[in-house]
């Protein structure tokens, strides 16, 4: 692993990002838990893209479906089958298992040891509903989320009187039994997905494919990704989905390589096609089954994305209030919108009590609009690293002028500048900063 994700790692620990699933009992392989930090990160990755959805286009709508379907979803949608499998090989020395697709030599890498013949394993995971675990007991936590919107597909057109075309988003968890997990929360068995599924005539489902993928693409732009970092990569036929007519990957470049974050598909009517086939029930539109153009992120993966390109190293220290005694300070300059704090509240000096409980004030003159931290622990300086180190956007500074003339120094993560504002002001002032 490179130093640049030892690095990230590091911090998402340290400063409540992310931590190790079960970790006092020594972890439980490939599960993560959202610290404070992560859990605000994720949802506001989540808000800006529901918003995308749901407020900047017409016609597209929320869906919330279960995890735990009916098996002949899972059975009509192709996951019980070979379709939904990784091919597995196992070193018949260590029993170590891999997925055959990233094994790039004879011999077993850990100990050198001879492979078994390749078998298939399926990824759906399995559970019992009821009181007995046989069979008839047997359901799948969702592989995707999906297969949810499909067999709602008519409830939502009926209930909500749409036309085609139109949308249905939804975000939520999926679960997939991956043989192997790796490169911290790239590639887990839990994880979230934000998937739209565009439903189309046929006829107008190229420039619908290309709409969305062009719309997906600027979504990060937007958010301030790096573009010489993100490229769309048309997938060959040979590698695609089975039920894909066209697949783009949006790709990023991770310090571990280039890397799908989200899919966009043109599914075609395999989806309505085989639940109308399998349920009996009739799926078509004025007289035909739609298409649909699929859009799916993994949170986890964007978080990932959204982590690594605003990590920077500040050569020589940045704060210029106290003694840099760091040669090198570190900074997430997370866009606004995504920063999981966004005003950091501090008292000059916190052995003053004016100090504080006029910094307090502010605080709770705050709180009620925006993610607000109030910090008084240690040297002004030290509370901006900290502040930086987790990519809040701005810090409030009561100081002694703060008494007399009831304002307070606003200071840029980004510009480093200061800028003196009343504190009769301030919710209208960061309410335009941050887009409110």
């Amino acid at each position: 692993m490179s130093d640049l994700m030892q690095k990230i790692i590091s911090l998402a620990k340290r400063r409540g990002f992310v931590f190790p699933s079960s970790e006092i009992y020594g972890g439980f392989s490939s599960s993560y838990d959202f610290g404070p930090l992560g859990a605000l990160l994720k949802k506001n990755i989540k808000d800006q893209w529901l918003q995308t959805m749901l407020n900047r286009q017409e016609d597209i709508v929320l869906l919330d479906s279960a995890i735990l379907m009916s098996p002949k979803v899972w059975q009509a949608s192709g996951h019980l089958t070979a379709g939904f499998a990784d091919e597995l090989v196992e070193c018949k020395k260590c029993h170590k298992r891999y997925r055959l697709d990233e094994i790039k030599g004879k011999k077993c890498p850990e100990c050198g040891g001879e492979f078994t013949q390749p078998k298939q394993f399926n990824l759906m995971m399995k559970t019992f509903v009821g009181s007995t675990e046989d069979e008839k007991a047997s359901a799948y936590l969702r592989a995707e989320t999906c297969q949810g919107i499909y067999v709602n597909f008519k409830n939502v057109l009926n209930s909500m009187r749409l036309k085609l075309p139109f949308g249905i988003a939804q975000v939520g968890k999926s679960f997939r039994n991956e043989i192997t997990t790796k490169n911290f929360i790239f590639r887990m068995r839990e994880f979230e997905q934000m998937e739209m599924q565009w439903f189309c005539d046929p006829k107008e489902a190229d420039k619908w494919f290309n709409f969305w993928k062009q719309e997906r693409l600027n979504w990060y732009f937007d958010l301030g990704v790096n573009r010489k970092k993100l490229r769309l990569r048309e997938v060959p036929k040979k590698e695609r989905a089975h039920y894909a007519r066209q697949q783009v990957d949006l790709e990023y470049q991770f310090p571990f390589g280039w890397q799908e974050i989200e899919g966009i598909h043109n599914r075609g009517d395999w989806d309505l096609g085989q639940h109308q086939k399998h349920s009996k029930e009739n799926l078509s539109y004025e007289g035909f089954v739609p298409f649909v153009i699929e859009t799916s992120v993994g949170v986890e993966r964007s978080l990932l994305a959204f982590l690594t390109d605003s990590y920077k190293e500040i050569e020589g220290g940045r704060t210029e209030t106290t003694k840099v005694t760091k040669k090198q300070e570190v900074m997430l300059a997370f866009d606004k919108r995504l920063a999981p704090i966004k005003i950091a509240v501090f008292p000059l000096l916190k052995n003053k009590p004016e100090l504080v409980k006029k910094a307090k004030q502010v605080y709770q003159t705050l709180v009620p609009y925006f993610i607000v931290q109030y910090d008084e622990s240690g040297a002004i300086g030290r509370r901006y690293r900290r502040q930086d180190e987790i990519g809040t956007p701005f810090c409030v500074t009561i100081d002694f002028d703060s008494l007399d003339n009831d304002d307070v120094t606003v200071r840029d993560r980004d510009t480093m500048k200061q800028k003196r504002v009343k504190v009769a002001k301030l919710i209208d002032y960061f309410k335009e900063k941050l887009c409110f």
